[in-house]
């Protein structure tokens, strides 16, 4: 290959990737689904972010320091596996809460419901987490995290988007199967506060991202179109449950769950 044409593919190579970059959606530009683009005002019920020498910013500071005490320990084991989002890791997170091996494959009457909902729960918070701009713990105060910074970059502290999406998760599931709803709001608090274990939000950001979520559900919980799929999940997952065909978790595994569910962080 001649130098001219080495060049030639080299410069259309870091084109590509260029596009690539720009072409990823900024948090808060995700499509809204069952609320109207401008239906609903979450800047209007969020507290405002807290600065790190107020009394809120000071206590974030506080329990982020203490909370370093958990790297290696099963609880920070947690940590790192809540950091993926995708509705594999997501249904599998939650399976032991609800009872059944959940599943995309297995429930896609639920993933549509949750997917349509979270765009709108994850809508609602990337706008605030762009308003606020706020710094995330470890870049106040050093310290190790469960999740490299690179994975990091450009995106903000509050409120927490991997919370607004576990607790999207969990009061969907909850409304979907309202006798398993301890469990599966205690997995989705406990998803949110992997996020201060791992060091990258603050204790202020996590309690934000359930507010978020909470107030943002609440505000599509009528719309027509969410109430016919809300239904169907309902009976996918009653059929699930009541199949002796359907898996179940490995108990096992849900009892050592349960038991760093429980664990204070505080």
């Amino acid at each position: 290959m001649s130098k001219a044409v080495a060049r030639a593919v080299a410069a259309a190579l870091i084109g590509v990737a260029c596009t690539a970059v720009m072409a990823q959606p900024r948090e808060g530009d995700e499509p809204s689904h069952y609320l109207p683009a401008t239906g609903f005002d979450l800047l209007a019920v969020l507290p405002p972010a807290p600065r790190p020498d107020d009394a809120r910013g000071k206590a974030d500071r506080a329990i982020f320091r203490q909370t370093r005490r958990f790297v290696g320990s099963p609880r920070w084991a947690m940590a790192t596996n809540d950091v993926k989002l995708g509705e594999a890791d997501m249904a599998r997170d939650f399976s032991c809460a609800l009872g059944i091996a959940l599943t995309p494959q297995n429930a896609p009457a639920t993933m549509r419901l949750i997917d349509g909902a979270g765009s709108d729960t994850a809508r609602g918070s990337g706008i605030a987490k762009r308003y606020y701009k706020r710094q995330r713990p470890y870049l106040i105060d050093r310290g190790p995290t469960c999740q490299p910074a690179s994975e990091l970059k450009g995106s903000y502290d509050y409120p927490s988007g991997h919370t607004t999406a576990g607790w999207t998760w969990a009061m969907l599931l909850a409304e979907i199967a309202p006798d398993r709803a301890a469990p599966i709001l205690a997995r989705g608090r406990a998803f949110g506060e992997s996020r201060i274990v791992c060091g990258v939000h603050n204790a202020s950001a996590v309690e934000a991202g359930r507010l978020s979520a909470t107030v943002t559900l609440t505000a599509v919980s009528q719309n027509p179109a969410f109430q016919r799929d809300l239904a169907a999940a309902r009976a996918e997952v009653d059929a699930l449950r009541r199949n002796p065909a359907t898996p179940r978790p490995d108990p096992a595994l849900c009892q050592r769950e349960a038991a760093l569910v429980a664990q204070p962080i505080f």
